[in-house]
């Protein structure tokens, strides 16, 4: 460059400029002689075009020389590139304010006007449900009470011998016409606003009436702004899209100072909202109309922010907010100027890094987890480069865990399929004795038990349990439950064979004890599992001849009987099994009669919850039983199961639903 500044700018110095002296010096000319108009507007045009012309040669030459060098040409582009976004979250600041502030004090009104409707519809069912001779005592009370919250309020019940109590006394609001719903809300009559609650009993019918008036809109949300009820105009040849506001009400006050106006603006960003919600109002004349309307308001961004936060409109708060939001655009600015600076020196190791990564994802894609980046360095760019490795090896990882988890699912549907092979084969049943089952497990296999197994001609073994837990282990236990049981059982009945009739089987057993049988189990479960595993257990024996069911419930949800319009509970005669090798266990008879319905279930029916954390409980089951005990088994252990669904209102079961239901025909 030229050591000699002034020879430089005289180099730069051309025509444009040259004539935009040229011209200044006529106009100032042409003032100074106080010539003639025309000569002055035209060197006066000339100078400003030629002036325009040079400023913008002087800028060209200003924006050349600052991006001489790489670097100033780097912060000039990071500049540019800030200047785009900082306008664009000013005015997306500005928007979100404007629209959080039409929602906010929509929601305000909204809020505002779902309480009063509230209270008016709660007084309107309360009157409706007061006795009648003390009708007219409540009707009075409530008008005196409501009054002031609602000037003007009219109530009128009516009741079906057709006596009417009124408030006031004075009033002539008559009920409106049949087919009006109960409802609350706002209501067109005569061409006017109302806000009214209506109710019926069908030995009573409640009406309460208010006008809605200019104050009383404003007095919703005092200091919100203009506050506005106006009817859609969809139909303008209907009369109720005219309807209007009441004239105020005597004895109604006043609003607060600076209610129903547009609030001053605070500053330049202070907009005007013009907001509001929409709703169906009821037609006196028409029961079976609606009308939509729209609850609306017209004010500004401060002034909802000053209703939420109990602002005073001063100007020290004015003044303050203004400095506070000057500092931080000021700030704001540096920030932006720093991270330009930082983003300069910064490039091109962003750039290195994220052609690695890029490199990197590119191999990932190709299905080349092995593939690790070079990271260099110990800042966030290198901890990334670490986290992008770390992911590969975690994708190795996951991949091989789901090959391990889809090997343990078609382990666990082995499972059920062995599970569903161990449940006893389909069994009408014995005699005059009908057997229905159902279990349904929670997961893939499941902790319930039932079973039932043909002794002879005449005797019946039928039993049912709950492991405790789910899942894989609770099978297992549940695997072992059953065999041992079955074991014990053949081992009993050879026993009660052999000593019947030695050397040779008989047609019939005796003395099949279900205590002794299930202090077997409980002795071979404790040696056989863990100290935590248990299992709820029930055992009968069923005698067709006699129609008697010896039985041992050891800790299992009693067995309900159905007989004769009445619910009987079977006896608990002991402790869960598996868990003390102590435990001893006694013995039940009863005699089933023609008609009798025995339930055993698990815990999967009771208990399950629905969204409100109720327990399905024995008392719905036994009510269920009662209402549908004349239908057959099958039928009844599907209607339980459905009842129980629909109860919890999910598609996934709680818990294991096990059900053996047994029927002595007639």
């Amino acid at each position: 460059m030229s050591r000699d500044p002034w020879r430089d700018w005289l180099r730069g110095f051309g025509w444009w400029e040259r004539l935009f002296l040229l011209a200044l010096a006529l106009a100032v000319v042409a003032q100074t002689l106080n010539w003639s108009g025309l000569p002055i507007l035209a060197s006066s045009v000339l100078a400003g075009v030629f002036g325009t012309v040079v400023l913008w040669r002087l800028g060209l030459r200003a924006a050349r020389r600052a991006i001489w060098s790489l670097k100033n040409r780097l912060i000039v582009a990071f500049l540019l590139f800030a200047f785009v976004p900082i306008v664009l979250i000013v005015v997306l600041a500005e928007a979100g304010a404007w629209a959080v502030a039409g929602q906010v004090g929509a929601y305000m009104l909204n809020n505002e006007y779902e309480r009063r409707i509230t209270s008016l519809r709660g007084n309107a069912f309360s009157l409706a449900r007061a006795a009648p001779q003390a009708r007219a005592e409540a009707v009075r009370r409530a008008g005196f009470i409501y009054r002031d919250r609602y000037p003007g309020l009219e109530i009128v019940v009516h009741d079906e011998n057709g006596q009417e109590v009124r408030f006031p006394e004075d009033s002539t609001l008559g009920v409106p016409p049949k087919r009006h719903p109960n409802t609350a809300g706002v209501l067109i009559k005569d061409g006017r606003f109302y806000l009214w609650a209506h109710a019926g009993n069908g030995r009573s019918e409640v009406v309460l009436l208010a006008p809605i008036t200019r104050n009383y809109l404003q007095t919703m949300v005092p200091g919100l702004g203009d506050v506005q009820l106006t009817a859609l105009r969809l139909n303008p040849d209907e009369s109720h899209m005219q309807a209007r506001l009441h004239a105020p009400v005597e004895g109604e006050p006043e609003p607060p100072e600076g209610s129903g106006v547009v609030p001053e603006p605070e500053n330049m960003f202070d907009l005007r909202v013009k907001w509001g919600l929409t709703m169906l109002a009821s037609i006196w004349e028409d029961p079976d109309r609606t009308s939509t309307v729209v609850l609306g308001m017209v004010t500004r961004i401060w002034g909802v922010m000053r209703v939420i936060f109990s602002l005073q409109q001063t100007s020290s708060n004015s003044t303050a907010l203004a400095t506070v939001l000057a500092l931080c655009a000021v700030l704001f600015l540096v920030v932006e100027v720093i991270s330009a600076n930082i983003g300069f020196k910064l490039t091109r190791s962003i750039t290195s890094a994220m052609e690695n990564l890029y490199e990197g994802t590119q191999r990932v894609r190709e299905g080349d987890l092995s593939h690790r980046i070079p990271v260099e360095g110990d800042d966030q760019l290198a901890e990334v480069g670490r986290s992008f490795n770390g992911m590969t090896e975690n994708l190795e990882r996951l991949i091989a865990a789901e090959k391990e988890q889809q090997r343990l699912l078609a382990d666990l549907e082995i499972a059920r399929e062995v599970q569903s092979q161990l449940h006893p084969k389909p069994f009408e049943g014995l005699g005059d004795l009908r057997i229905a089952t159902v279990c349904t497990a929670a997961r893939a296999v499941s902790g319930d038990y039932f079973d039932y197994q043909k002794l002879d001609d005449r005797h019946l073994a039928i039993a049912i349990g709950d492991v405790a837990g789910k899942g894989i282990s609770a099978a297992l236990l549940m695997a072992t439950t059953q065999s041992a049981m079955r074991s014990l059982l053949r081992h009993c009945v050879a026993i009660t064979q052999a000593a019947a009739a030695p050397g040779g089987r008989v047609a019939h057993i005796e003395h099949v004890s279900p205590a002794r049988l299930v202090a077997e189990l409980n002795q071979q479960l404790y040696e056989s599992t863990s100290p935590e595993k248990f299992a709820t257990f029930f055992f009968a024996i069923y005698d067709d001849e006699s129609g008697s069911l010896s039985y041992t419930n050891a800790g299992h949800l009693p067995p309900m009987l159905i007989r004769g319009g009445e619910v009987i509970s079977l006896d608990t005669n002991g402790m869960v099994v598996g868990a003390f090798p102590f435990a001893t266990y006694d013995e039940s008879s009863i005699r089933l009669e023609p008609g009798d319905l025995l339930v055993c279930y698990t815990d999967g029916i009771t208990e399950p919850e629905n969204e409100y954390g109720e327990m399905y409980g024995e008392e719905r089951l036994k009510r269920l039983l009662l209402e549908n005990c004349s239908k057959g088994a099958e039928e009844i252990a599907q209607l339980v199961v459905e009842d129980v669904r629909k109860w919890t209102s999910s598609p996934d079961l709680q818990d294991d639903m096990t059900m053996l239901i047994s029927r002595k025909e007639r």
